[in-house]
């Protein structure tokens, strides 16, 4: 199986160049934004088609300090706010919706990193690196285990260290990352999490993502043979404190600010393609595409899709930033505001799914046969959509809804895994 060592060498040899030599501010971070974007968007749709891995941009992303900007102002940090990083992903999503997704992890870490009112050594040495403009992946399931969740690598100690060994799967971004976590099980058969470079020796990360969409991930294997740990890179696992659930929420939201970019991608490209590619069809009175009636309502439906989708995101993200507040806070509320942050991001995800594609289908209204074209490569916006939407199912999401609606109750609400 081929692995991203080549890519990874070339880029850890870049990283040194694209760390930002000051550190840059809320401000400065999005107003620079469209210019980043514009920079990943080229040449987007044909990578996904020749499966080329978009590691320049994520020296693009190291050089812009995108990666800190939830790093809060007393941390040294820009302090944004969570609808800042969601409106960052959306953008980069509809640049290059592989390069926006594959920061999930990172996101997820800096969001802990931001609410540790105690941080540890281990945690105030990631704070540093991020604000250094080092990025974070993550190894944490597996395949073949009974039930997804169940992990069988194990961290075993050896004299004053440890060694790690198993293989993960789903390893979102890791490839492009310059440290990882990684879930494992310790001899006390206790979860814990490891924060290691991704260089390090006895790491092997695999290019063996098959997914049908969202191609360049690099959501495929890590291999850990025999890998060496500090003590002080370990952590015990924390998802179901309060953090780490109000976390969970942000990492389903961050899937649908990735849907959202989709949406304004494939209503661009509709545009593109009627205004510069299409033609009426046979039966048409109409002159020019542009000007059938037939085409301009499906334009018209694809625009109200990407706007309705982004308020809803938008809005999910300002329940979340009540969140984080309250956890900053210590509200005496705090529980119930991060419940609802997690019932705000299940609706979200259930109502922006079915737009989002509905208007990857409808796309194809715009033209005839020739929309689809696998030059173009329309049918990318479909598949990346059902793939991130199939990340976790929908129908858990509206049952634990309906289920809270109807009966208070709040089991898998509190379980920080997918809600």
């Amino acid at each position: 199986m081929n692995a991203f060592v080549t890519p990874l060498r070339q880029a850890a040899a870049a990283q040194e160049s694209a760390t930002p030599s000051a550190r840059p501010g809320r401000t400065d971070i999005l107003s620079g934004l469209p210019q980043l974007a514009a920079a990943i968007a080229p040449g987007a749709a044909q990578r996904e088609l020749q499966r080329e891995a978009p590691f320049a941009a994520f020296d693009l992303l190291r050089a812009s300090g995108i990666g800190a900007l939830r790093i809060g102002r007393e941390q040294g940090g820009p302090g944004g706010s969570i609808a800042d990083v969601i409106e960052v992903v959306a953008t980069l999503a509809a640049a290059d919706s592989n390069v926006a997704h594959a920061l999930r992890t990172h996101f997820n870490t800096t969001e802990l990193l931001r609410l540790d009112r105690s941080p540890s050594p281990l945690a105030q040495r990631q704070i540093g690196w991020v604000l250094e403009g080092k990025l974070f992946g993550g190894a944490f399931t597996e395949l073949g285990t009974a039930r997804a969740g169940i992990s069988t690598s194990t961290l075993r100690r050896e004299g004053e260290h440890h060694r790690l060994n198993g293989k993960k799967y789903y390893a979102t971004g890791t490839a492009y990352a310059d440290y990882f976590n990684v879930f494992a099980v310790n001899a006390q058969e206790q979860g814990i999490t490891a924060v290691i470079p991704v260089q390090r020796e006895g790491v092997r990360v695999l290019d063996d993502w098959d997914g049908m969409g969202q191609r360049l991930t690099a959501s495929g294997s890590v291999e850990l043979d025999n890998v060496l740990v500090y003590d002080d890179e370990i952590s015990p696992s924390s998802r179901e404190q309060l953090p780490g659930r109000h976390a969970s929420a942000l990492r389903q939201l961050i899937l649908v600010a990735t849907a959202a970019g989709i949406v304004r991608n494939l209503f661009s490209d509709a545009r593109h393609y009627v205004l510069h590619l299409g033609r009426p069809a046979m039966h048409s009175p109409a002159e020019r595409s542009c000007d059938d009636h037939f085409v301009q309502a499906v334009v018209g439906e694809l625009a109200a899709a990407s706007y309705a989708i982004d308020q809803l995101v938008a809005e999910n993200a300002r329940q979340l930033d009540l969140g984080a507040e309250a956890l900053l806070l210590e509200h005496d509320d705090t529980e119930n505001i991060v419940l609802h942050g997690a019932l705000a991001t299940a609706k979200t995800q259930l109502v922006v799914s079915r737009l989002a594609l509905n208007a990857a289908e409808r796309l194809f209204e715009v033209g005839g046969a020739s929309a689809t074209s696998r030059k173009l490569n329309l049918d990318r916006h479909w598949r990346n959509l059902r793939t991130i939407f199939s990340h976790n199912p929908l129908l858990h999401k509206s049952r634990v809804v309906g289920d809270y609606e109807l009966n208070g109750t709040r089991t898998h609400l509190e379980e920080g895994r997918v809600f």
